[in-house]
């Protein structure tokens, strides 16, 4: 491992997965098990910089692919890297691109060199390999950068599986080989590795053994949440995460809901990144300690009372329900960002209440507590709280 990174277990109960940690980095600590909001373009969608500090994130994640398009990896240097670009002072780790390429299948073709597409901004060629995704992302300046990965379509065609899970473990191979040229150990970047196997034991374990003979900071589990049921995709991490090495953190890609985190906390996950607070804060719906809301329903429109009453987001200290309510419905801005605020705070809270459960020992009590009550749909039944 880099020594500017290391990373420190600090409770493990006996005859359980689940632990608590630090990740440190250059640009500070991150307590784990941690969520990372999703910053795509640079920018964790209409919420400003602090906003996503007070709602309780140590590290975001914003995304190669896109950054590379516009304002591309050059500029993004100029500007002082994404550290300035995002008004971010916090560690920041930047995706490969790999998922984006599974998701623009229509419009790129995979090779052993890499893929090639048509860029969604003006439909010229592009091309994206193992190296230039290292170049790009050292570029931009992320504490933690992702080797470039192949994510299958369908995690249950096998064949598909087998071809993209080797092409992974090939392309690491140059990854790494381009990340000691251009960067190395102890520069202030960490490279981190991909599993892949779709849903298959036997794909993840052979992907497990490749991925980490290559000595990195950390390991992710990627081709999670790609289009299977949530039972395959618990299946995947349950089977996947005990056998990454326990000494590293480990990172389960794109998971982001109360049930998710509880469950993979539980096998011993690190880190967690998804769009679904910011996401769903945009289109009106918002996670809270009474159940899931969306304000689209009637049944908030004179709502005088906070969103949820258990929480100190400016949306709940600050607005009526049934005010936020209104500024959603008419198009203003300011709904899907006191929403995402909301969110984001929601997610953080109950991140940092899984650690003092984890401490404590009480992970499988809190999830009793906490899971029955906010995974519901919940409406007001009067006007007031």
């Amino acid at each position: 491992m880099s020594h500017a990174f290391s990373f420190i277990i600090e409770k493990e109960i006996d005859g359980q997965r689940a632990r608590t940690g630090v990740f440190h980095t250059p640009h500070g600590p991150v307590p784990t098990p941690a969520f990372m909001p999703v910053g795509t373009r640079g920018s964790v969608k209409a919420v400003l910089p602090h906003n996503v500090k007070e709602a309780g994130a140590t590290m975001i994640l914003a995304n190669t692919l896109h950054l590379a398009l516009r304002p591309g990896p050059k500029v993004v240097r100029e500007l002082g890297g994404l550290h300035k670009l995002m008004d971010w002072s916090g560690p920041i780790l930047t995706d490969s691109g790999g998922y984006q390429v599974f998701s623009m299948a229509d419009v790129s073709k995979i090779k052993e060199k890499g893929v090639t597409f048509r860029s969604v901004i003006d439909g010229s060629p592009m091309h994206l390999s193992p190296e230039s995704a290292m170049e790009i992302q050292l570029d931009l300046g992320a504490d933690v950068i992702m080797a470039f990965d192949q994510c299958p379509s369908d995690p249950h065609d096998r064949k598909q599986v087998e071809e993209a899970t080797a092409r992974t473990h090939r392309w690491l191979d140059r990854c790494v080989k381009r990340w000691m040229e251009l960067d190395g150990l102890d520069r202030g970047h960490a490279l981190f590795g991909i599993v892949q196997g779709g849903c298959f034991d036997d794909l993840r374990r052979q992907s497990v053994e490749a991925i980490t003979s290559h000595d990195l900071v950390g390991y992710a589990i990627g081709g999670i949440s790609v289009g299977e049921g949530r039972e395959a995709i618990r299946e995947a991490f349950a089977m996947t995460t005990p056998l990454l090495p326990k000494e590293k953190p480990r990172y389960l890609m794109g998971i982001g809901t109360p049930v998710d985190f509880f469950d993979a906390v539980a096998q011993g996950a690190d880190l967690f990144d998804c769009v679904t607070p910011t996401r769903h804060g945009r289109n009106h719906q918002a996670f809270t300690s009474r159940g899931r809301v969306n304000l689209r329903n009637q049944a908030w429109t004179t709502y005088t009372g906070p969103l949820d009453p258990d929480c100190p987001c400016p949306a709940c200290m600050n607005y009526p329900a049934g005010a936020i309510r209104h500024l959603c419905n008419v198009g203003e801005m300011l709904g899907g960002t006191l929403l995402s605020i909301h969110n984001l705070t929601f997610f953080h809270r109950l991140m940092a209440d899984i650690r003092l459960a984890v401490t404590a020992g009480t992970l499988s009590k809190l999830r009793a507590q906490v899971l029955p009550r906010v995974e519901p749909r919940f409406k007001p039944t009067s006007t007031c709280a």
